[in-house]
């Protein structure tokens, strides 16, 4: 097996998230509500822990946002990152709030007295610092164009005033909306500075456009061992994001948890439903967190080789459909049957990986 060779950072630690210095890398989201209405946001915060996230950042454009962060962090199960733009006071609030970390360019605030009563605040709460360089927000008359060379300067400038004040819990990113200017920018940084990295590929649009350009932008960065965070981009339901990312970890071998589904993309020799029967299967095993590959497969030319790869799978013939567990036939049932038969497989699967892990620790 092909093992991703991760670059060597130094750790910080959001909440009780270990990030960098060889830890798993964390899959991050935005709240996309007003950090205001405290019960809505606690009930996004609750869906994406369900959904495996590690990790959420909430807007704070004003101090009743600020202010609401107490209350959410009370009952928030996830560490919590404040995102603050020019704004020391919002930062303070934020920190006396009990954030976790914040997301915050110490060069947007222009009084440098002001910066270290934020940084003094931060060190004494022991809170990391994200610095967000994104290539739609450097300064247009010193960089008249977004390129990557210009992020990472910029992002030297804010390390910068950190550094000078003695503080280095520091974990940095570089968004684009163009892939290939966010690859480079992630690259060119990683061969210069040892602070952890978070990925993203911003403003990356919606449904299949968003998670393509993701998938390209972290994947390949993520295939050459940098990347120690990432929020996946997409316009919509916050909890896709959080499903893209496990995907994308879960195909590089970054993060093996849950049912990840072989299928194959149906052709004329498919003698029933495909789609119709991976669907209803993801239904049921949505809940499961152990790693188990499981081949749905609709004909006999490539189901069956198909089908050994994976730790469960079927292969569907005309009339009925033979189940494999690791590469050998366990039993044939007829299409009706079949999907019942490889769910109490599965469930089998889980409990048994559920006990391995519980031994482990």
């Amino acid at each position: 097996m092909i093992h991703i060779k991760r670059r060597n950072t130094r750790e910080i630690s959001v909440g009780d998230v270990k990030i960098g210095s060889g830890h798993q890398i964390s899959i991050q989201s935005m709240l996309s509500v007003p950090t205001v209405n405290v019960p809505v946001a606690v009930d996004q915060l609750f869906r994406l822990h369900s959904a495996g996230c590690d990790i959420v950042r909430l807007g704070v454009p004003d101090e009743a946002s600020a202010l609401a962060l107490a209350e959410i962090k009370k009952q928030s199960p996830l560490p919590i990152i404040a995102d603050i733009h020019f704004s020391y006071k919002l930062a303070l609030i934020a920190l006396e709030s009990g954030v976790d970390g914040l997301r915050l360019n110490p060069g947007n605030i222009s009084n440098l007295d002001h910066v270290k009563e934020v940084i003094k605040a931060t060190k004494e709460k022991n809170i990391p610092i994200r610095i967000g360089v994104n290539a739609g927000s450097l300064n247009p008359n010193k960089y008249p164009h977004p390129t990557a060379e210009a992020m990472v300067e910029s992002s030297f400038e804010h390390i910068k005033l950190l550094e000078d004040l003695d503080f280095q819990d520091i974990k940095v990113s570089f968004k684009s909306s163009n892939v290939l200017t966010m690859i480079e920018a992630n690259r060119l940084f990683a061969t210069k500075c040892d602070y952890p990295i978070h990925l993203g590929v911003t403003e990356a649009g919606d449904g299949m456009q968003a998670v393509v350009k993701n998938a390209i932008g972290m994947g390949t960065l993520l295939q050459e061992g940098i990347g120690d965070t990432l929020r996946v981009s997409i316009t919509g339901d916050v909890v896709q994001e959080v499903e893209a990312g496990r995907f994308i970890l879960r195909s590089l071998g970054l993060r093996q948890e849950g049912i990840e589904i072989i299928s194959c993309p149906t052709c004329a020799r498919v003698e029933y439903d495909v789609l119709e029967a991976v669907h209803a299967f993801k239904v049921k095993t949505s809940q499961i967190k152990s790693y188990i590959r499981v081949a749905i497969m609709g004909c006999v030319v490539n189901g069956p080789g198909e089908a050994k790869e994976a730790d469960l799978g079927i292969a569907v013939g005309k009339t009925s459909a033979v189940l494999f567990r690791k590469g050998e036939v366990i039993g044939k049932y007829s299409k009706e049957e079949m999907l019942e038969a490889l769910l109490e497989e599965t469930l089998a699967l889980d409990k048994i990986k559920q006990a391995e892990a519980n031994d482990k620790d």
